[in-house]
């Protein structure tokens, strides 16, 4: 299992095993390099035994609150040791709520013989076990679990569905039946001869529902205090000892990170981006202009068709789970760029989803104002798929700002037909929905559908407001399932820490208190960050339409990656694995060679699906 997991932890092993109890971990040193850092690690009394991912932000102050309490005998600075002791001294639920940062662990009980295992507020570090009155198994990653004597890895026909719908899979569920995912701010608590139980330690709507009762009223405080508590953020997130740097793309949320990461600096930061060939695709020219002007070490990789033909392949292997969120080939190349100079690199996740920055938190209210009364938006709905791609912009030229905003760039044909398939939705939720799914019926593409499916998505405490509503949606599914998993997987890969400032616990509780009209305001979405952005980087250096880290992808697939596609596609490789219905997936690449690149999210599905297969031989 650790072997399975080792570019996760180059820098040592450890194991620890008592009456039947093991635990182990793969150490990727960044605080206390030394063997004091080491884990497994045991508790100054003896009673509790640690292995852990990821890292405790406020661990000086930790320290300072047990030693407050019951002075320990510190073996050396580690943040884990940290979080360790303040476990036996206040219990675990206790320590959770005192510890900031980012974190997934397991801690035994020598005394009691119970096993706790838990996750970070949002999910930033993964955490999968399969439990029963028997036994706890767990790891970060579905590849350790695989290496289990007698492991079933029987595929889950809910996660299938919802994986081709979304292009990941959502927690709690995992691909395989029988596995979980733990929920971001999840504790399970096992002992033998028992269920398990899991509950929260920590929950978003708390949060929410404290925020929207405070909310912030004078503009200029807030964005004071916003700024002040970033400072602050970044400043303990920086701490470590071995090389830090920032991922850079130019835009709002890693500008401002990388901005005020080197105003507490004292000496130039290292950045880190990625451009691509294609001048659409690229923002590399304004990352380099923040960058100069901020005076950071900066490095810039333009990433070649070459590049994505070498990396596409791998990708099977390297998620441990399918997953399809096609910015995970330039997510793989930065963390590898960033990883020959730093073990640990800042970025700007989050600021999305905590203030409003995707295009289609404006772009569906108003397109369901636009639409909400129409007649016959069903059959428009329906007739948009058979109207020819020439005829499309005449057609349904009224969608085309968001058709922009939402599809992948290039001709604007596809992206209408994308779009046009929203205009039979019921509802704005339901609208709302369409906008994030590939598959709109992936029960259909599959051998064996699900006959139900779980509840799976946490239910929202908000309500009446749709800015909320989207917002609450995509924090507890789409930040974890999609964004973190992304991140995570790419950069642990080549054994890079990420941390994500602007999900910090304090910062998240200051997002929820900002009120609509902060975060979208006379059309500006992020209006909050942008505003304490302006104090860092001029603002005609940010002012553009967000890209995110969208790919050539249709050229790719129909360049050099195409024989790689069709042997994925083949019929008959399908056929034999008896998942997917062959014809379905034979039609979506017809159409998609003849250049209707509308399908390119479910092209991508079904080849992460197929690769990830591949990678198991399966």
């Amino acid at each position: 299992m650790l072997a399975a997991v080792r570019h996760r932890g180059p820098d040592g092993e450890g194991i620890w095993s008592e009456g039947g109890a093991w635990l182990g971990q793969r150490r990727l040193a960044v605080l206390d390099l030394s063997a004091a850092g080491a884990q497994p690690m045991i508790s100054a009394c003896g009673r509790h035994v640690i292995t852990a991912n990821g890292e405790i932000y406020n661990h000086a102050a930790l320290r300072r609150q047990v030693d407050r309490v019951r002075p320990v005998a510190w073996r050396g600075h580690c943040d884990i040791e940290v979080l360790l002791e303040a476990i036996a001294l206040f219990g675990v639920e206790e320590a959770l709520t005192r510890a900031e940062g980012m974190f997934a662990f397991a801690v035994w009980d020598r005394d009691s013989r119970i096993g706790r295992l838990a996750r970070d507020r949002f999910g930033e570090k993964p955490l999968y076990y399969v439990a029963s009155a028997e036994r706890l198994l767990f790891a970060s990653e579905l590849t350790a679990l695989e290496r289990v004597p007698g492991f079933a890895g029987a595929l889950c026909p809910a996660a299938l569905s919802l994986f081709f719908r979304y292009g990941y899979v959502p927690g709690p569920l995992s691909i395989y039946r029988g596995v979980n995912k733990l929920p971001p701010g999840g504790l399970l608590e096992w002992r033998a001869g028992a269920a398990p139980t899991v509950n929260p330690w920590w929950t978003l709507a708390d949060v929410v529902e404290a925020g929207r009762a405070d909310p912030l009223g004078d503009d200029a405080e807030a964005i004071e205090a916003l700024d002040r508590l970033l400072r602050d953020v970044v400043r303990r997130q920086t701490i470590a000892d071995v090389p830090v740097g920032a991922f850079l793309s130019g835009g709002v949320d890693s500008s401002l990170v990388a901005a005020i990461m080197q105003s507490v600096s004292d000496r130039p930061v290292r950045t880190f981006t990625l451009g691509f060939e294609a001048s659409e695709f690229s923002e590399a020219a304004h990352a380099r202009a923040v960058a100069t002007h901020l005076g950071t070490d900066h490095t810039e990789h333009i990433v070649t068709a070459a590049d994505a033909q070498a990396i596409a392949p791998g990708l099977g292997a390297l998620y441990d789970e399918p997953f399809a969120d096609s910015s995970q080939i330039p997510t793989c190349l930065i963390s590898a760029l960033a990883r020959r100079d730093v073990t640990v690199c800042l970025t700007g996740d989050g600021g999305d989803e905590m203030f409003a920055g995707y295009v289609r938190y404006p772009g569906v209210p108003r397109l369901w104002r636009a639409i909400g009364g129409l007649p016959f938006r069903g059959a428009a709905g329906a007739l948009a798929g058979a109207i020819p791609l020439t005829l499309m912009d005449g057609a349904l030229g009224f969608l085309a700002p968001l058709a922009r905003g939402y599809a992948a760039r290039g001709r604007l044909g596809p992206n209408l037909r994308k779009a046009a398939a929203w205009l039979s939705a019921p509802t704005m939720d339901d609208l709302y929905e369409r906008t994030m799914t590939a598959w709109a019926d992936p029960d259909a593409l599959l051998v064996d559908p699900p006959r139900a499916m779980p509840r799976w998505r946490p239910p929202a405490p908000v309500a009446g407001d749709p800015l909320d509503a989207m917002l609450w949606r995509d924090s507890v599914d789409y930040l974890p399932g999609d964004i973190l998993c992304k991140v995570d997987r790419a950069a642990m890969a080549v054994s890079l820490e990420t941390r994500v400032p602007l999900l910090d616990a304090a910062v998240a509780a200051f997002a929820w208190r900002a009120p609509a009209a902060m975060k979208i305001r006379g059309g500006e979405t992020k209006w909050l960050l942008r505003r304490v952005l302006d104090r860092y980087v001029p603002r005609e250096l940010i002012d553009r339409p967000k890209m995110g880290f969208s790919v050539p992808l249709h050229d790719w697939l129909t360049g050099g990656l195409r024989d790689w596609a069709e042997s994925l596609l083949a019929p008959a490789a399908i056929g034999r694995q008896g998942v997917l219905r062959p014809r379905p997936v034979a039609d979506l690449w017809r159409r998609y060679l003849a250049g209707d690149s509308s399908g390119g999210q479910k092209v991508w599905s079904v080849l992460m699906f197929q690769s990830w297969m591949a990678a198991r031989g399966r």
